[in-house]
């Protein structure tokens, strides 16, 4: 895909769309993005055909079917995804389901917009899948748009993304250059997150914790999802949990039983944070920048923690180490009590 990236990127909106011969462009965002979404619509003057402000976490299949009513009421032929991942996830269904052409304006260090993965959620569980359908045309990668995002958001967004470099260090399918990827990825994140926490306006760290993103995201998009994003998907979908939060709660928890079985991602963690304990050295950076550390403390019930290791047994999925009954529940003890 084409990427443009920099400062006041989202001015080169309209010719993009232009370039890929769109004439009627349907500005997705979350309720909250609204004013962002209407400055979009604005530079896309006769070519945007309206702003859809309904974007949800974990992308219902009804918010997609709302999306699409609008989309075929403004006779839209693309839409432009302002916004996380959340925005993004919603154009892919979009594209997925009824062959829109996707530009995304990322305003968090999510990722999504790298990868060829899918996700909805109905009746409490969260599908996923890859099809390079949805992968958008342009990612306008602007960092002036991240300044504002808060810095609680732009932490556990951060971390987010550090967890699909993680995963991807330790892929059955992952190779030299999606590594050498990762490893800058992270160490990208790591450097420019403390900075934002102390300066959020900042905007060489807001350029670099994107440039981490943009890795991160496109390493997820390349390989194959393990233990981490298995848990973080059946959390997020049978628990409704928000998705960063999720991510950032369950990182270190899942790197510290995953990185003795792989040795070369933690070696490359170890260089990329400078720390002979990757999995520490997570933890450590987590709260050092005030993110969510137990499960217990996103509402999660501990008796909810035995549906969840069902759900996550019920499919099987890739992973360095073997995941067992009495592994996953001490993981997600763990990770629920803070030990």
């Amino acid at each position: 895909m084409r990427v443009v990236f920099g400062p006041g990127a989202l001015g080169s909106l309209r010719a993009e769309t232009e370039r890929l011969g769109l004439q009627r462009v349907l500005v997705l965002c979350t309720p909250g993005q609204r004013a962002l979404a209407d400055r979009a619509a604005a530079l896309l003057a006769e070519r945007a055909v309206g702003v859809f402000a309904e974007a949800r976490m974990h992308v219902p299949v009804t918010t997609v079917a709302a999306a699409a009513r609008a989309a075929r009421a403004a006779e839209a032929d693309g839409c432009a995804a302002v916004g996380g991942g959340s925005t993004v996830g919603l154009a892919k269904a979009l594209a997925l389901r009824h062959g829109l052409a996707v530009v995304a304006v990322p305003t968090t260090y999510a990722g999504s917009e790298m990868t060829p993965i899918w996700g909805l959620t109905e009746n409490a569980r969260k599908q996923t899948g890859r099809d390079r359908a949805v992968l958008p045309r342009t990612v306008l990668y602007d960092p002036e748009l991240t300044r504002a995002l808060p810095v609680p958001v732009s932490v556990t967004s951060g971390l987010n993304a550090m967890a699909h470099a993680v995963e991807a260090l330790y892929a059955p399918d992952g190779s030299p250059v999606v590594a050498a990827m990762a490893e800058q990825g992270v160490r990208d994140l790591a450097v420019a997150l403390p900075a934002i926490a102390d300066r959020p306006d900042d905007l060489d760290a807001r350029a670099a914790a994107l440039q981490g993103a943009w890795l991160c995201g496109a390493c997820l998009g390349a390989t194959t999802m393990g233990l981490h994003h298995k848990l973080c998907h059946v959390l997020g979908g049978l628990l409704d949990l928000p998705h960063a939060e999720t991510h950032a709660v369950m990182l270190p928890y899942v790197a510290a039983f995953d990185l003795p079985a792989a040795p070369e991602a933690r070696a490359a963690l170890a260089r990329a944070l400078g720390a002979d304990d990757p999995a520490a050295a997570l933890a450590c950076l987590a709260e050092r920048l005030g993110a969510p550390r137990t499960l217990r403390g996103l509402g999660v019930r501990h008796e909810d923690l035995g549906r969840v290791a069902d759900e996550v047994l019920a499919a099987p999925y890739a992973n360095p180490r073997p995941v067992g009954r009495a592994e996953l529940d001490e993981l997600l003890e763990r990770a629920w009590s803070g030990t």
